[in-house]
Parts: structure tokens; C-alpha cells; sequence
């Protein structure tokens, strides 16, 4: 199993950009789906992005869909989510989750089997 841990949150303008990073350790992660969720105080965590295991196939929350893009580099057991045109409702603690031969309904968080200990976004207008 690997074990997830992100970076790369801050707080930026609205309009601007953040790259956040998910490291894994662990054998085998080329084998692991991953998605990031995100969960805004007083509200549920909610998905956002993921990639399938071979980085074939990609989904995203329509809420974000043209401002981010998930990517991963298997060679350096990383994921990233590149948010692009921030907005001030995109403010929320941001989680990476793998779910080892995972595939289809990306967005149920209940399919991943590890999670990081997630990273702040904050977005002002």
C-alpha cells in the first residue's frame, strides 16, 4: 500500500494559479488510480479530479472542468493538480486519495483505499 502526502497549497488571489503535488511512497503506485477531493469548512468533501492508474483516462467535477488538470509522472511516484483561474469558492482543504486497479466512478470517495493528510488552498477575491 502507499502511503500519500501533499504539497503545495498556499493562499493566492483570485484569478491565480497553484500547482499542488501528491508524493506517494510504497511499491507499485504505477498500479493506483488517484483523485484529489476537496472539503470547504461546513461542507462534505467533494471530488475534483482523478486519473486512472494508466494515466489513460481522466475525470473532473464540472465545477472545475477547463481551470484544472491532473497529471501524473510515475517515474517520480507523483500526481499533480494544476488549478488555473482560481475563484474564492475553490477555498478548501485539498486531499489525495489512490485506490490501487481502480477504475470508473472515480468520484466515489468511498473506492480509495489511502489518503493524504490534505493541504489548504485559500482563494480571496
Amino acid at each position: 500500500q502507499v502511503q500519500l502526502v501533499e504539497s503545495g497549497g498556499g493562499s493566492v488571489q483570485a484569478g491565480g494559479s497553484l500547482r499542488l503535488s501528491c508524493a506517494a511512497s510504497g511499491r507499485a503506485f504505477s498500479t493506483y488510480a488517484v483523485g484529489w477531493f476537496r472539503q470547504a469548512p461546513g461542507k462534505e468533501r467533494e471530488f475534483a479530479a482523478a486519473m486512472s492508474w494508466s494515466g489513460g483516462r481522466t475525470s473532473y467535477a464540472d465545477s472545475v472542468k477547463g481551470r484544472f488538470t491532473i497529471s501524473r509522472d510515475n517515474a517520480k511516484n507523483t500526481v499533480y493538480l494544476q488549478m488555473n483561474n482560481l475563484k474564492p469558492e475553490d477555498t478548501a482543504v485539498y486531499y489525495c486519495a489512490a485506490g490501487q486497479y481502480l477504475s470508473g466512478t472515480y468520484y466515489n470517495s468511498g473506492r480509495y483505499d489511502t489518503w493524504g493528510q490534505g493541504t489548504q488552498v485559500t482563494v480571496s477575491s
